[in-house]
């Protein structure tokens, strides 16, 4: 998670732009170049670009949140990898890497406040920084589960998520109030880009991003440390 902030905070600083006061979002550039090319009218241009941006951080919140739910808000945010029964349930019927796609999308709603060139740095650095993450808890996984887990490999895909499950139900309970007060910086940021974004008040959903990060922060000291099965 550090290194993936480290990643967007250099995607909104972008030093090689210039000066910040007078850079372009994404938001505000993307509709007039689709507009210049001739694809669609500025007025129409807006509109879609406006809700691409909601629908990127509505499915990073329904990744995260569905697959925080199911694998648990201690395993989500242990600094260490863990493995544990091998229990397939949730959003891991369908793909294995449900978190980092959502964090994937997260992090394309937040580059839609970034100038181009530092949406377009943040988007490349995210998308190998989670890719190699993935090979080596999947090589990690491997050597701690070994034939059930090399099954569970065959039978899921990374993140394109399959439309009919292969593999049977676990069992498990989704733990719904605990995922999402664990999961409220995405939750703010499709606040942020689907009700705040029109406004084109960059300050505003700065701020309503921070808030809920700092409410992320509380939440997670105060929530008590059940253990959550790692799987």
């Amino acid at each position: 998670m550090a290194i993936n902030a480290a990643i967007i905070l250099l995607g909104f600083w972008a030093p090689w732009e210039g000066s910040y006061v007078n850079r372009v979002q994404l938001l505000g550039w993307l509709p007039a170049e689709v507009s210049r090319a001739g694809i669609l009218p500025f007025s129409q241009a807006v509109p879609v670009v406006l809700g691409a941006a909601a629908a990127f951080s509505a499915l990073g919140v329904l990744l995260r949140v569905w697959g925080t739910a199911y694998l648990g808000p201690a395993t989500v945010t242990s600094m260490e990898m863990k493995s544990g029964a091998m229990v397939a349930d949730g959003p891991y019927r369908f793909l294995r890497n449900p978190l980092y796609l959502g964090l994937w999308f997260m992090a394309a709603a937040l580059a839609f406040l970034m100038p181009p060139t530092g949406a377009l740095a943040t988007m490349a650095l995210s998308t190998v920084f989670l890719i190699r993450l993935t090979l080596g808890e999947e090589a990690f996984l491997s050597a701690q589960l070994g034939e059930p887990y090399q099954a569970y490999l065959r039978a899921v895909p990374r993140f394109v998520p399959l439309l009919r499950s292969r593999v049977p139900r676990g069992g498990g309970r989704p733990g719904w109030i605990r995922a999402l007060a664990a999961e409220l910086t995405p939750i703010g940021v499709f606040v942020a880009m689907a009700f705040v974004s029109w406004s084109y008040d960059r300050v505003l959903m700065g701020r309503v991003i921070l808030i809920a990060f700092g409410l992320s922060i509380v939440v997670r000291a105060l929530m008590p440390h059940d253990p959550d099965p790692a799987r």
